[in-house]
């Protein structure tokens, strides 16, 4: 079967398109180096059509198919199994800016498009398409939607969900969905995008999108302030939406000892606000100018310096300096790395909970694990944290996590449901969650989910084994 299956895809997309051979590493090994599937075969299509062609042979072959964008996901979400019978479907070769409509405020591109590529078509025409991400350079348009990707300025903007307008979809029976809409207002029927989109490829494969696009600001500016605890970084927060409005576009925290692993494994970062218990990085879109920017930053910080929220900030006096302090947000991830191998959280709160969640889980785990160290940082304007747990000093990483790792779990997703958070805030459920995802998930839930995946993949071919 699996000769005259490789045949009829040679033909339907070109031989040289349908890898067998080879590294296929970059195809089969998940982002974070947790886990190495084995693929039948690498399939790249060129176009919808082709993607439509792929996927109708592989239901008349029963072959299951693993959708993948720039494989940067976090949840082992778009690798193969180790069975050597699962077909990735790498959209790679389907990247091109379809359309940009100025008036309508609209960008269209294939699914396999770089997140990067989308913001400076996005750029070269004055706009803005603010989905902002670590992996920006690798991440594509289709893996975000798929998984509702977050980032930065979830604050102002909202998740991929609230950024995309319309979607092209290809079914599992190889059936095209045409759902390309520009329009703010449709409302005939289902939501279909709605359904596709966080889905991680088990309803169907994204191939196209038509994206919301936002005027560029006349001004960005970037502040880090220093706060002593948890409950005063909440608290800023309060401020700085009543002070700057929607103006308020990002608003990050990091703790002490996330920043000091960037400052043991890249010394040469700047540390404006060394010594900070909890340091915070805002920026804020001016419609006005930079003079009016920077006027409304510093009357917040001034403000708040004098009413004790925070002990100290420093408000970056170029792009250069803005470049400089998201720098080092984004290396916390890289320091971990280098620090040794640490369980990863991405969680949601309550913002009002995060104080009490933190207070409660750091408590927790310490008890458990005495000298197990903290990582804290994250999206705190709209309460996403990432909540890692490094091993404790000079420990051996390898074993911490094949000993521990479940019981860590249970100890910060048990805090979190206390709080009626969530276990999986930007990243998705993946295969790395999924039995967790059914035991927290209400029964109820999981029979609709169900329900919904047998309708639209009756054969379970779609990233099987993957959510539910």
């Amino acid at each position: 079967m699996s000769a005259e299956f490789l045949n009829e895809l040679r033909a339907a997309i070109g031989a040289d398109h349908v890898l067998c051979d080879g590294d296929l590493s970059s195809y089969e090994l998940d982002w974070r180096k947790r886990w190495r599937g084995k693929a039948l075969a690498v399939a790249r299509p060129a176009d919808t059509a082709q993607v439509a062609a792929v996927l109708r042979l592989c239901a008349r072959h029963g072959v299951t198919v693993v959708p993948q964008g720039g494989n940067t996901g976090l949840v082992v979400g778009s690798v193969p199994d180790d069975s050597g019978r699962q077909l990735v479907l790498s959209l790679r070769r389907m990247n091109r800016v379809r359309a940009l409509d100025t008036a309508n405020l609209t960008l269209t591109v294939d699914a396999g498009c770089v997140l990067q590529s989308a913001q400076e078509a996005a750029e070269a025409q004055g706009l803005l398409f603010p989905l902002s991400l670590a992996a920006e350079g690798s991440a594509t348009i289709g893996g975000n939607l798929a998984t509702n990707a977050g980032g930065t300025q979830v604050l102002r903007f909202g998740n991929a969900r609230e950024l995309c307008l319309g979607l092209e979809v290809v079914t599992a029976q190889g059936e095209v969905w045409d759902g390309l809409t520009g329009l703010r207002k449709d409302n005939t029927g289902y939501d279909l995008r709605d359904l596709f989109i966080g889905s991680e490829g088990t309803l169907g494969v994204i191939t196209g999108a038509t994206l919301k696009l936002f005027p560029r600001p006349a001004a960005v500016t970037t502040a880090l302030a220093a706060c002593a605890s948890m409950e005063q970084t909440v608290a800023l927060l309060k401020a700085a939406r009543r002070k700057l409005g929607a103006s308020l576009t990002g608003f990050e925290v990091m703790g002490r000892f996330a920043l000091d692993l960037v400052g043991k494994h890249f010394p040469d970062l700047p540390r404006p606000l060394p010594g900070a218990t909890w340091t915070v990085l805002l920026e804020q879109s001016d419609e006005e100018s930079e003079t009016h920017a920077q006027e409304r930053f510093e009357a917040l910080l001034a403000t708040a310096l004098e009413d004790g929220l925070i002990e100290d900030a420093a408000v970056a006096q170029s792009q250069t300096q803005s470049k400089a302090m998201w720098h080092v947000r984004e290396s916390i991830s890289l320091a971990q790395a280098q620090e040794g191998l640490n369980i990863k959280h991405d969680i949601a709160l309550p913002v009002s909970s995060i104080p009490a969640f933190c207070a409660q889980a750091d408590a927790a785990l310490q008890s458990a694990f005495p000298g197990v160290r903290i990582v804290n940082f994250g999206h705190l304007g709209d309460g996403n944290l990432h909540y890692n747990v490094q091993v404790p000093e000079g420990g051996d990483g390898a074993a911490f996590l094949r000993d521990h790792e479940s019981a860590v779990n249970r100890i910060v997703f048990d805090a979190v449901q206390s709080f009626d958070g969530s276990f999986s805030a930007e990243h998705g459920i993946g295969s790395l969650k999924r039995e967790e995802l059914a035991q927290r998930k209400s029964p109820t839930a999981m029979r609709l989910m169900r329900s919904i995946k047998q309708a639209l993949d009756p054969q379970a071919l779609l990233n099987p084994g993957r959510v539910l």
